[in-house]
């Protein structure tokens, strides 16, 4: 198959690495009238081009396209004919591409460094994933302008026709590629591989901004009933659907984000490649799923493949096909996926190195990126600190939640949802515990910078909203405040946390006003299970000044961990979410600070203790906080000497 310059390059860097390749059985087995095509695959590559943290500001082995690069000539050698596709979210969702976005630009004829990188490997064939519309469609179209290869999409679209196959797309809906392909005896015939391109429709929603009354997306199966016969009738041999949507067995329903498994029985589509999800497949993830065969890896029988996220995975599709006539078909199929590292214990080993022309080609922007994260992109007037926010209102947690706050609030307009009260649970991730006396979120007054907010907000979460009644609202935080020791009313200096409660759990909630009385023992267990059915040790729970209607239903902002039953919280068990945000909660964080300039996120004392006089506790901290101790809001905390393993000890009077 030909490939550009570029590709040539890349080749001669990676040659070392392919001198004891074994063949693919498919290339070894293919008959005169067969032949064996590999479809390598990347998805939600999110900008992660270089192996680096740009939040944590540090190299990291799990992720970037110059790692996974070194898989793909290997891949490519062991087999007879191959292509290299892209399933989208190539444009967004880390530094380097708000950078480019937001400070470097895009004039016309500049190159993304997502697009140098692959076009340095020689991509056949791309498509747009939702987050392509994050900065703009001006933007993205500079970007797919300087691809070396086709970027099609079928279901985005400038005007919706009276049908799918009469809409005017933004791009091509799809491209059939004429190529060679060389059979089992080494005779080379020619081959038509089409290529059609799907995305989630709810782009409309998640980028309203940008899109409204400008643009549209059409369903995902309407367009592809539309145009795989059009392909067909083209003379496509085979058909490979690049679908940015997950694999889901929810039903099959109009304007589905997740329509990979329904797609796969439309006629005509020979192989999926998904993304969207983040995951893998095949993986026992999907093990048991109607229409879901792991171990062939296959959707309603067609082959699939998702290549997880960030680089982690190339995902891979191995076809043997057979001619008859002039035409191609498949016979016979695998799928399956390979990592750019593995999991031994709690660590995680790199399998394989970096591509150099892939660094060669992008280091400019890398580096540029490097002073972009270590810049200041807004300026905090409170310092954002973890010492105390286990035991009192806490502004590293709160500008988390005013944030969450925020993108909720943009996301609820237009849907059924708009109008109702939101809520926001925001837990403290940095707050010492295992991770030692020094393990705490600091951020001084001043400059806030980008590689900052990995100190806000430790994990790659994405932003969830959830609906729940008030009553729900209340036993939520009942679960939260596990955390907490039951104390005696009159006791002196008892421990107040339940040091096996880890601080993720610990939500607190804005929106509401409420108490937690100590002398009461927990409702749940570390585990989530009630152990004290009858017990309430969240009271006075206030909104708008009065108490909390238990029929009242709320949108509360939180994150996929938590809204998909991570912690085992009352209401977030994954049945109550109603949208699943396509952005992460750092870039959340991220764009509120850019959006507001200056932020003041001072705690607010929206939650305190019960009094109880004549009792104290006390509890540990990294001795750092001494400097805020006096300053924590709502409570009056006294140094009460050291603690073990370098940690501080403070007191609380509870009166």
């Amino acid at each position: 198959m030909n490939h550009t310059l570029s590709r040539r390059q890349f080749l001669a860097s990676t040659a070392a690495t392919s001198a004891f390749v074994t063949l693919h059985p498919f290339s070894v087995s293919a008959a005169t009238n067969q032949a064996h095509l590999r479809i390598l695959s990347t998805t939600d590559l999110h900008v992660h081009v270089h192996p680096y943290d740009y939040y944590a500001d540090k190299p990291i082995d799990t992720v970037g396209l110059s790692r996974t690069a070194s898989i793909i000539q290997e891949v490519r050698d062991e087999s007879t004919n191959s292509i290299l596709v892209d399933n989208g979210d190539f444009l967004q969702g880390n530094p380097m591409g708000d950078y480019i976005a937001y400070e470097r630009g895009m004039a016309e004829g500049d190159m993304h460094p997502v697009m140098q990188a692959m076009n340095v490997l020689g991509y056949d064939c791309g498509t747009l994933g939702n987050h392509e519309f994050n900065y703009g469609v001006d933007f993205m179209d500079k970007v797919v302008q300087g691809a070396n290869f086709p970027v099609v999409c079928s279901n985005f679209v400038k005007t919706l026709g009276s049908s799918a196959g009469k809409d005017e797309t933004f791009l091509k809906p799809y491209t059939i590629l004429e190529r060679e392909i060389e059979d089992g005896s080494g005779e080379k015939h020619a081959i038509k591989i089409g290529l059609i391109g799907f995305l989630p429709p709810q782009i409309m929603n998640w980028d309203r901004r940008h899109l409204e009354g400008k643009f549209n997306a059409r369903d995902i199966l309407q367009a592809a009933k539309a145009w795989v016969p059009e392909m067909q009738e083209k003379g496509a041999d085979v058909i490979i659907a690049l679908s940015h949507s997950g694999i889901s067995d929810a039903g099959e329903t109009e304007g589905m984000a997740n329509a990979a498994l329904y797609l796969a029985g439309v006629d005509g589509i020979d192989a999926l490649v998904t993304g969207h999800s983040h995951l893998v497949f095949p993986s026992e993830t999907y093990a048991g799923i109607d229409g879901i065969d792991v171990g062939a890896g296959t959707l309603q029988g067609k082959p699939a493949t998702m290549g997880g996220f960030w680089g982690s995975h190339m995902g891979l599709i191995d076809l043997m096909l057979e001619r008859s006539g002039d035409e191609w078909k498949v016979v016979t199929s695998e799928s399956s996926t390979r990592p750019i590292y593995k999991r031994e214990e709690r660590k995680k080993i790199p399998l394989v190195g970096d591509v150099q022309a892939v660094l060669d080609a992008t280091m400019a922007d890398h580096e540029a990126t490097l002073a972009y994260v270590r810049r200041a992109v807004g300026m905090t007037e409170a310092p954002l600190h973890s010492y105390f926010a286990l035991v009192a209102d806490d502004p590293s947690v709160q500008v988390v939640s005013n944030a969450q706050t925020w993108y909720i609030e943009q996301m609820m307009k237009g849907t059924e949802w708009e109008g109702l009260p939101i809520l926001s649970a925001a837990a403290p991730f940095k707050a010492g515990g295992r991770g030692g006396s020094e393990y705490y979120t600091d951020v001084e007054v001043g400059p806030v910078a980008i590689k900052n907010v990995s100190d806000l907000y430790l994990y790659p979460n994405t932003v969830r909203a959830v609906l729940i009644n008030g009553a729900t609202v209340q036993d939520w935080l009942e679960r939260s405040v596990s955390i907490f020791n039951q104390i005696e009313a009159g006791g002196q200096d008892q421990v107040l946390l339940n040091p096996e409660m880890p601080s993720y759990n610990f939500d607190v909630m804005d929106g509401v006003t409420y108490q937690i009385d100590l002398t009461q023992p927990p409702k749940f267990n570390r585990s989530g299970e009630v152990i004290n059915e009858g017990a309430n040790r969240i009271v006075n729970v206030m909104f708008n000044n009065a108490p909390i209607d238990p029929e009242a239903m709320f949108v509360v902002a939180t994150n996929n961990y938590r809204a998909s039953g991570g912690g085992s919280f009352p209401g977030a068990d994954g049945s109550t979410i109603i949208f699943e945000g396509p952005d992460t909660n750092r870039d959340v964080i991220v764009r509120y600070i850019v959006e507001k300039g200056t932020i003041n996120p001072q705690a607010d004392a929206n939650w305190s203790f019960v009094a109880v006089p004549d009792t104290t506790v006390i509890f540990e901290t990294g001795p750092a906080g001494v400097r805020y101790a006096d300053k924590v809001a709502g409570v009056s905390i006294e140094p009460a000497g050291e603690g073990a393993d370098g940690f501080a000890l403070y007191r609380i009077a509870l009166n």
